[in-house]
């Protein structure tokens, strides 16, 4: 990627203000290498413990259902701080060497690195591939048959449920949020997924992440499948 690299300092500095909005926004940094290892090494596992630990809290009877919420999860750890950084500070996140916990899902960036987003021959689109890279490498690991599409619905959902709680958390980033977020759900494979359905940065997806399918389970708020039915939000 062609562009001026950002300084340690200040994508530090991004990554520390950005974890204080809490929830998936937190991303670790540095510190001791005990306890990490690449996240590329879960991709080709399939992120089959990812799926294991969903199936164990939610009974789920369906291996399909337990990839999925595990992806989803895992999409809104990778775009929810990766959106805040560059609407907040600027910054596209290299995401290259980014690891994850031994024993969870948590994510960490050993070697915090990136780039300046004004500086770059489309910041939205450098976004996207940083992101979508890990999604498409953790999709081509699968054990489990999974459609496309649905997939591409949840990545979609999780850049959306971001952008909303940013915008809950950060109102006066309004303007470049929405049109990062617009931006973003025009490209590539999330173009077509789904629609937002308000300034409030609301979505509705085309598709269904299959959380209904687990015993207690229900359509989520975005879900193309909702209409007529009880909803809530997977958050």
């Amino acid at each position: 990627m062609h562009g001026a690299r950002a300084s340690t300092a200040s994508v530090t500095a991004a990554l520390h203000d950005v974890a204080g909005l809490g929830g998936f926004f937190a991303l670790q940094i540095g510190g001791r290498d005990d306890g990490w290892y690449p996240v590329a090494r879960s991709y080709v596992a399939g992120c089959t413990d990812l799926a294991e630990a969903v199936a164990r809290r939610h009974r789920t009877p369906e291996p399909r259902v337990d990839i999925s919420i595990a992806q989803l999860g895992h999409a809104a750890r990778l775009w929810s701080p990766a959106l805040a950084c560059v609407v907040l500070h600027g910054i596209v996140l290299d995401l290259e060497g980014l690891q994850r916990a031994d024993d969870g899902p948590a994510l960490r960036v050993p070697h915090p690195a990136g780039w300046y987003a004004d500086r770059l021959d489309g910041g939205a689109r450098a976004l996207y591939e940083q992101v979508t890279g890990h999604l498409s490498a953790l999709a081509d690991g699968l054990r489990v048959k999974i459609a496309p599409r649905l997939l591409d619905g949840n990545s979609a959902s999780a850049l959306a449920g971001a952008a909303h709680a940013l915008l809950v958390l950060r109102p006066a980033v309004r303007g470049p949020l929405t049109a990062l977020t617009t931006a973003l759900l025009d490209t590539g494979r999330l173009a077509g997924t789904g629609v937002l359905t308000g300034p409030d940065l609301m979505f509705r997806r085309r598709s269904c992440c299959l959380y209904y399918r687990a015993p207690d389970g229900s359509k989520c708020g975005d879900c193309g499948l909702a209409d007529g039915v009880p909803r809530r939000a997977l958050r």
